[in-house]
């Protein structure tokens, strides 16, 4: 090894070493307890090694509920929010005056607190008994009845968790996409234009193409974001999940760890083993496609 090489290796060695601390180690620590039943993390014993964990998780209704809600809320978030947020971004380029003005206005939810956000769509959606929330009064002017979001039907309350996680979700992607057609150069317009081609097939033709690795950047991103859902559906529902049964596999291993019914390690390791082998195969599955779709 010459000499440029030893320093660049000295240079990586402090990520490395973080990287191998805190995410190498920690992913075959929780690997190993999966396999461990009966754990008991007092002692640090168990009573054998075996795939029983991952069956018990696999035939839990929480557990099973959990995965539902999770695979809901990616399949309806992650292609809304990305659209929307293109959207947005394609008509913030096209607005000269006041337009970092508007870009502030649509930033602004991402640097508020979750949580507090989470609040105030609680009381605009919940139906209390001195008051049916913003919402059913909207809804009241179409003449439908009070629908109760928060403690009523399971398809309300997804609605407002999905809901919520497009708002808190869409300033970052907003700011993103805004930055790459920012970037995006004018010739090719200009070219278009003067061969007379239409706006939709201008935006179909460039503009998508020239932006595609941002795309499938926040697509990818918005995946492994949606999958670790956990504080949205606490500040919408409260920290009972299972009850409101609203909960998502990251709350299913927390609770598994700490929450009334935790102490179980084991189940919790074999749940994270679990999401982590989804999260990889779509990952992998979406860098598949974006290296056929992608334009560099």
């Amino acid at each position: 090894m010459d000499n440029q090489s030893r320093k660049g290796w000295l240079y990586l060695m402090p990520a490395i070493l973080f990287l191998g601390a805190f995410m190498v180690y920690p992913l075959i620590d929780v690997f190993i307890y999966s396999f461990e039943e009966g754990y008991n993390f007092a002692s640090q014993t168990y009573m054998g090694v075996g795939t029983y964990n991952y069956g018990y998780i696999l035939r839990d209704p929480y557990f099973l509920q959990a995965v539902k809600n999770t695979f809901i809320l990616v399949v309806v978030t992650v292609p809304l929010s990305t659209g929307i947020a293109l959207l947005i971004s394609v008509a913030l380029s096209s607005i000269q005056k006041l337009r970092h003005l508007f870009q502030t206005v649509f930033f602004l939810p991402y640097v508020t607190n979750t949580l507090a956000v989470g609040l105030v769509f609680m009381i605009l959606f919940k139906k209390t008994a001195y008051s049916d929330g913003l919402a059913n009064l909207i809804i009241g002017l179409f003449g439908a009845g009070p629908i109760d979001f928060i403690d009523g039907p399971y398809w309300a309350k997804m609605f407002v968790l999905c809901f919520y996680t497009i708002w808190v979700v869409m300033p970052f992607k907003i700011l993103i996409l805004t930055s790459a057609l920012a970037s995006v150069k004018q010739d090719y317009y200009n070219a278009a234009r003067i061969d007379g081609t239409p706006r939709w097939r201008i935006f179909t033709k460039i503009t998508l193409p020239m932006i595609s690795p941002m795309l499938f950047y926040l697509i990818i991103t918005g995946f492994i974001g949606a999958f670790k859902a956990y504080s949205d559906a606490v500040a919408l529902f409260g920290t009972n999940l299972n009850a409101a049964e609203m909960n998502t596999i990251v709350g299913y291993v927390y609770d598994m760890l700490y929450g009334a019914s935790g102490g179980y390690p084991s189940y919790a390791s074999a749940a994270a083993i679990v999401l982590f082998v989804i999260v990889l195969t779509i990952t992998c599955i979406n860098l598949l496609v974006s290296k056929k779709h992608t334009h560099y």
